[in-house]
């Protein structure tokens, strides 16, 4: 699934993956079986490296732990099938336990802003002004490479350090002397570069890794199903701030409670910009709201009851829903 650039891998498009190998015309060697495995999978994850841990837990559940003699075991084409399925499904199994989220740079994004002349004006007068500390009026050309990152991936420019072909298309285009440049000139000057880049990430997209934190409700989950600590947790959380309980209604105190003690529930921040997350919360409280006005004489268990409730609605949303938060964009 999608959202706003970005793409969560949580192993969902490898359960229907093709397990059938028609290049193997004869036998095929495990060593040989698990490069192949691992090319599929990467294949279906639109070309993203796995990080070393889930490729050796996958190798690990297709060799059953006897790593040597597996990769010497001649396999024929419905062995290397099955194998095939248990690597793909333990590919699967890790990223539905931890989702990887990316970003697939493909220059779509750059030519949105290249296509349209007042959008193109409007960031490079932004990235001129952000540039022009000193208010001279005034960039070298070399403050390109800074505008570039600057713009960073969320604009669809590749970091430096995952494009080495930045050096070459800078001094292509004489980007990197001292001259100094008028913002007109400056904007002349970017608009070739962000083509060029945007041209050739069409041809071979990038795929970077962005530090996203996944909220699917599993935490909250657990805490549920044991009620012990569910009680211990929720007194807690009462006294915490009881010194204003009697001051604010229950919608407010459960506002609190949750922003006090969302990282220990599993919670996405309260004060997330994250649209999915303003509205998970909108509905949440929209029902607090209501419950609060039905009730006439509130008492504690009452209280404790809406708060279970709704810690409950929260893990059944989470769970049909899950909501992210981009620490790094």
């Amino acid at each position: 699934m999608s959202n706003a650039g970005l793409t969560i891998f949580d192993g969902a498009v490898l359960r229907s993956i093709d397990l059938n190998i028609p290049e193997l015309k004869h036998g095929v060697t495990g060593a040989r079986l698990l490069e192949i495995s691992e090319s599929k999978v990467s294949e279906s994850l639109s070309g993203l490296s796995l990080p070393p841990h889930i490729i050796e837990a996958a190798i690990s559940r297709v060799t059953a732990g006897d790593d040597v003699n597996f990769r010497l075991t001649e396999l024929n084409r419905q062995q290397a099938s099955e194998k095939l399925g248990v690597f793909v499904s333990a590919v699967a199994d890790a990223l539905r336990d931890t989702p990887i989220v990316v970003s697939i740079l493909d220059g779509s994004t750059l030519k949105l802003f290249l296509e349209d002349e007042d959008d193109f004006a409007m960031l490079a007068e932004n990235l001129f002004t952000d540039l022009d500390e000193e208010d001279k009026g005034k960039l070298c050309k070399s403050e390109i490479r800074k505008a570039l990152s600057h713009m960073g991936v969320e604009m669809g420019v590749p970091p430096l350090s995952e494009f080495p072909i930045f050096d070459d298309i800078i001094k292509k285009h004489d980007a990197d002397g001292n001259e100094e440049l008028g913002q007109a000139q400056f904007a002349e000057l970017l608009q070739p570069v962000l083509q060029e880049i945007a041209d050739i990430l069409h041809e071979k997209p990038i795929t970077i890794v962005q530090n996203v934190e996944i909220f699917t409700g599993s935490r909250l989950r657990k805490i549920l199903a044991d009620e012990d600590k569910l009680k211990c947790l929720v007194e807690n959380m009462i006294l915490d701030v009881s010194d204003g309980k009697d001051n604010q209604g229950w919608a407010d105190l459960i506002k609190t409670l949750i922003e006090k003690n969302g990282k220990e529930l599993g919670l996405p921040p309260l004060t997330s910009d994250d649209e999915p997350v303003a509205l998970l919360y909108e509905t949440i409280f929209s029902e607090v709201n209501n419950r609060e006005k039905e009730t006439t004489n509130p008492s504690k268990d009452g209280f404790i009851d809406a708060l279970k409730d709704i810690l409950r609605k929260l893990e059944e949303s989470l769970e049909a829903t899950p909501v992210y938060c981009v620490t790094n964009l």
